[in-house]
């Protein structure tokens, strides 16, 4: 007797086949997010046809994608599907139940994930440069696209804030490199296995590794096994950046068969920052690279932290073939992406600094790269919680050592959401 069918059993079959070849027509369910839009004008740049789905798209997303011939159907309808599009990439924010995902598996529209897509029509053949690690992916994404731009590279990049020296978050650069900043959150309903595991590397980071994404990783061991993961997929004649004053970090590189550099702040590695020194205008220290003579370097940046990702960016940079004096002049002119110590304004002498560290790590780090940039100075801080992990009752006692930086500190209350299955007493 054949058993009834059922819903469930749809979303636990495996996508149907994408015959990427012949692809012409992408659709992109939820393409009013950040990683969607940006694939989506990569993807229009490169020739495909594209159009998407979402709920409520406001200004800039719905402004830049107008601007780029791109249709946006309202809502996750069935009839969204009608155009015949090739291949349908679903978002990490799409649930199976809704109407669109629903009839796309009853159809048979071959469909896949984000990650899989930037593989298969963008990554392509080209030298993947994957940069992954609990902080500091953003900037030193960002940074590590500008290097090899000064180097005159001309590298595509997908990036996961808009960059200061691009204005974008992403460039179908000519080049035959492809920046992409590798996260370790899920991919999609249908494979919940980390997004960086998809991206092909050549050329890789591993900046940190440390605890977060509460809600879909269960302890630190799982974070390190997924890094691990991730390492193993680089090939001999690839290239891994491990910070090496991070046991975590190195415990998963050990997967790794390429040969492996190691960052960090002092003479003791192959990247290597020495003798820093904070002024007005940023950081001045020595860089140390495989291979080169050590030279003078200045980041227009401030903290130790931002060090580090300057450290891994020359590395990086320096595996996918720019010289020393390209990586110094790109770490001198770099200006760093949106939300990141970014300066929003001055009032009355007062600077008002918007950074996205959400972190105890990432918030600690920021303030003490505050404090460098303005000695002296009183430090008030605000916090928005609304990270899946800060709304968690994860990181308070970490949230207290993290904020001993500040003068003041006020919380927002944290963020609430439709769908939330937070049970009171797991809530911040």
């Amino acid at each position: 007797m054949t058993a009834p069918h059922r819903p469930e059993d749809d979303v636990r079959r495996p996508p149907p086949p994408v015959a990427w070849e012949r692809v012409r027509k992408v659709h992109l369910m939820g393409v009013g997010g950040s990683a969607m839009g940006a694939l989506a004008g990569l993807l229009r740049a490169l020739g495909y046809e594209v159009r998407g789905s979402d709920r409520g798209v406001y200004p800039p997303m719905s402004t830049f994608l107008a601007e780029r011939g791109i249709e946006v159907m309202e809502g996750y309808r069935a009839e969204n599907l009608a155009w015949g599009p090739d291949v349908v990439v679903v978002g990490n924010v799409i649930r199976p139940d809704y109407e669109e995902a629903v009839a796309l598996r009853a159809r048979g529209i071959p469909h896949c994930s984000l990650p899989q897509a930037l593989a298969a029509l963008v990554i392509r053949d080209r030298l993947s440069v994957v940069i992954t690690g609990t902080h500091g992916k953003t900037t030193t994404s960002s940074l590590t696209a500008w290097l090899l731009e000064t180097a005159g590279r001309d590298p595509a990049f997908l990036i996961g804030g808009v960059t200061g020296n691009f204005d974008s978050n992403f460039k179908a650069g000519a080049g035959d490199v492809f920046v992409v900043e590798g996260d370790e959150y899920d991919t999609a309903y249908f494979d919940k296995g980390p997004k960086f595991l998809h991206y092909r590397p050549r050329v890789a980071s591993i900046n940190n590794v440390e605890f977060d994404h509460a809600d879909i990783f269960p302890d630190l061991d799982a974070i390190v096994r997924a890094f691990a993961r991730f390492a193993e997929l680089l090939p001999p004649d690839g290239r891994l950046v491990v910070n090496g004053a991070d046991g975590r970090a190195l415990t998963a590189a050990s997967a790794c068969d390429a040969p492996i550099w190691t960052f960090g702040r002092d003479g003791a590695y192959d990247v290597a920052a020495i003798g820093l020194a904070a002024g007005a205008d940023g950081t001045r220290f020595t860089l140390r690279l495989p291979g080169y003579e050590e030279r003078d370097a200045f980041l227009p940046l401030w903290g130790a932290h931002n060090v580090e990702n300057a450290l891994t960016a020359s590395g990086l940079a320096l595996a996918a073939g720019a010289v020393p004096d390209a990586i110094l002049a790109g770490l001198a002119t770099f200006r760093p992406p949106r939300k990141r110590l970014e300066v929003r304004g001055v009032a009355r002498d007062v600077p008002v600094i918007d950074d996205f560290g959400h972190h105890p790590t990432a918030i600690r780090e920021t303030l003490r790269a505050v404090r460098a940039r303005y000695p002296g100075r009183r430090v008030l801080a605000l916090f928005e919680v609304q990270s899946n992990t800060a709304r968690r009752r994860v990181f308070q006692r970490d949230f207290a050592d993290a904020f001993a930086g500040a003068d003041r500190v006020w919380f927002g209350r944290p963020l609430e959401k439709a769908s939330d299955s937070l049970a009171p007493e797991a809530r911040l």
